[in-house]
């Protein structure tokens, strides 16, 4: 990426986790006085995690502010492995709200209390969801086309939050229609292992990432392709290791060809080769080492072989 689309990316990704700092303050609020207006520990646990929201949100504008930063002499890969600390760290987040949520739920299990002003505060987390859903699509939408795993994460936290609010207006509204309060407690920890489950798989994703997970299957395929491209006789591969760092995609393959083959032709199979790889992925980085295919010595470290040897 030059650099000067590199700069527009890092004032779009900036631009749009402000609008989700904007929208957590004023959910924050909005579901805040619906908790004091009503009194209800679900409405609790909702405002409790647009609370979460916040901080992910702070914590997701420092990690794209560092990620974006262009490779240098101590980072020569770039930056863009910040962007599992910050899923990793937001899961972390979300895991520690669902435990101070079903604290409360439980507390109000012991101690039921009756709901007050419960339709103007449902009116009020209503609106609030509306603010997150919009926010949550842009954050996705941005984070697909840009491949930043922070604002997806960022984006798919909010989407839960938007289900678990629907979650809470619908069982809040039944405890307001039944009078049963102890709905109101049941509903604060189903939005809790809602909550958990949003968390692990954000945490999932994170270590991931940080232990250099290989590429998906779909995108292995895509690679497996180019590779099949150029097998023959004379050329084959082994020792095809992937990994992603962000949105940057490294590929790493050992290139079996004849020993008789003249540095020039190993070298313009080469460019070829690593040119078809890098056009099937934003931004790749290949690794590629030629060796001579009747030696046994070619096949000592292999490690992860994508064929066997063909002369065994």
């Amino acid at each position: 990426m030059r650099e000067g689309e590199s700069e527009v990316r890092r004032k779009r990704l900036i631009r749009v986790i402000s609008v989700s700092i904007v929208v957590a303050i004023l959910t924050i609020s909005m579901k805040f006085i619906a908790w004091l207006l009503t009194g209800s520990v679900g409405l609790l646990s909702d405002a409790a995690e647009s609370v979460v929201n916040l901080v992910a949100a702070l914590v997701a504008l420092i990690v794209i502010l560092w990620s974006t930063r262009p490779a240098d002499e101590d980072h020569t890969y770039g930056h863009e492995k910040a962007d599992y600390l910050s899923a990793g760290f937001e899961g972390a987040l979300i895991l520690l709200a669902a435990v101070t949520i079903a604290y409360a739920a439980i507390e109000r299990l012991v101690n039921p209390a009756e709901l007050t002003e419960v339709g103007l505060g449902l009116a009020i987390t209503a609106a609030a969801s509306v603010l997150n859903l919009l926010a949550a699509r842009l954050l996705i939408r941005t984070g697909e086309e840009e491949t930043s795993l922070v604002l997806v994460a960022d984006g798919r936290h909010l989407m839960a939050d938007v289900f678990t609010s629907a979650g809470v207006i619908i069982g809040v509204g039944l405890v307001w229609a039944t009078g049963w309060n102890t709905l109101d407690s049941i509903i604060a920890l189903v939005v809790a292992a809602n909550i958990v489950r949003t968390g692990v798989g954000l945490v999932s994703d994170s270590m991931s990432g940080l232990m250099d997970k290989a590429l998906p299957e779909k995108e292995m395929a895509v690679v497996g392709r180019v590779l099949d491209g150029y097998e023959s006789d004379d050329i084959h591969f082994h020792a095809l290791r992937t990994r992603k760092a962000g949105r940057r995609t490294f590929i790493s393959v050992h290139v079996l060809v004849p020993g008789d083959w003249s540095v020039k032709q190993g070298h313009d199979l080469l460019e070829r080769f690593e040119g078809d790889l890098r056009d099937c992925f934003e931004q790749t980085t290949v690794f590629t080492h030629l060796e001579p295919i009747e030696d046994p010595i070619s096949f000592a470290d292999t490690g992860l072989d994508r064929t066997t040897d063909p002369h065994r």
